[in-house]
């Protein structure tokens, strides 16, 4: 087996779509979590402020889900085929909420009228709330596995299946979580009353995911008990949940300080740090099976060939520099406060 500094070429690309699918958790996670809040603003002005302090960056955020996406067939393509085909309602609804929250953005301000707006409004939220809580929900599912049999095809009972506790608390999780993310994103683009506005809002949303984020760690550790036994077994790896736990306990205190700006760098910190603690949970498996673990699919039966492994992983170390620093350049170009003009939405 091929390796490259110590790593096989499997775990590098284990790597890589983890770290595709962290930014784009992040980049687009903190849009969908200020569209969730969206209904809470009553005023028109203070809804306009809100759409355009994402309006430059939200479809170049979802280009990072594209490219994991393309990562993911690109090499896993069984864990790719499997949970797609397994998931299929679920990301059906996800890819009909994108399109709905894509089409609510642009359309909302082509009508001056109040109910055009307002209607509007409703979808925008709704996709966001729907999409932040689905993520969570796909993400429970990859945790607790999936009723996955021979030749790795999905022999479960259906769309009800996906939803169990487990995955319902990760889902709610998952959306408080970008809730806050997501306010503290505003709070560094707003200002006057809906920026105080923000400053209760955002407390509000760290409290949801504090409860919600506990009840689910309990839960996890008595009714999911597999998903504990690689930090029992190797007790060095416990700095991963302590590191996460200690960047969820710098938010309040920033916040409170009205300190956004690394507010916002920690809850994207905790963000990725909950996404390496579901990556140590699960490595070298990518998908459980509910009926047998010899059914597993893990980074070697789901992998592309070591030779497709090693072009792939050379054109990611030239592309992924270039995207990350095109991302940069926008967010630099687009910093500050926002101004409402004839062209905003």
């Amino acid at each position: 087996m091929q390796t490259f500094l110590g790593l096989d070429y499997q775990t590098w690309w284990f790597l890589v779509v983890g770290g595709l699918f962290s930014g784009y958790a992040v980049l687009d996670g903190f849009d969908f979590g200020a569209g969730a809040w969206h209904l809470f603003f009553r005023k028109e002005e203070s809804r306009r402020i809100a759409l355009n302090a994402i309006g430059p960056v939200w479809d170049g955020n979802e280009v990072w889900l594209v490219i994991g996406g393309g990562a993911l067939f690109a090499g896993f393509p069984v864990m790719y085929a499997t949970l797609l085909s397994s998931l299929y309602i679920p990301f059906i609804v996800f890819l009909v909420f994108i399109i709905f929250r894509a089409v609510a953005i642009e359309f909302r301000s082509k009508e001056p009228m109040a109910w055009w707006r307002n209607t509007w409004d409703v979808f925008y939220s709704l996709s966001s709330i729907m999409l932040a809580f689905l993520l969570g929900v796909v993400l429970g599912n990859v945790l607790q596995g999936i009723a996955i049999g021979e030749n790795y095809e999905y022999q479960g009972t259906g769309l009800f299946e996906f939803f169990t506790p487990f995955t319902l608390l990760t889902g709610f999780s998952v959306l408080f979580l970008l809730m806050t993310h997501g306010a503290i994103y505003l709070l560094l683009k707003t200002e006057g009353k809906l920026y105080v506005k923000l400053t209760i809002l955002v407390k509000q949303g760290i409290i949801a995911f504090v409860v919600v984020f506990a009840i689910t760690t309990l839960y996890t550790l008595i009714f999911i008990p597999h998903l504990s036994d690689k930090f029992k077994n190797n007790p060095e790896l416990f700095i991963v949940p302590l590191a996460a736990f200690l960047s969820i306990a710098n938010i309040p205190r920033l916040v409170s300080k009205k300190k956004f700006m690394p507010a916002f760098l920690f809850s994207s910190l905790t963000i990725c740090l909950l996404l390496i603690l579901v990556a140590v949970e699960i490595y070298p498996n990518m998908l459980l099976s509910t009926i047998d673990p010899k059914y597993n699919i893990d980074i070697y039966n789901a992998a592309s060939s070591q030779k497709s492994l090693k072009i792939m992983l050379t054109m990611v170390a030239i592309g992924g520099p270039l995207v990350l620093a095109y991302t940069i350049f926008v967010y630099r170009t687009f910093k500050g406060k926002v101004k409402l003009d004839e062209h905003s939405y």
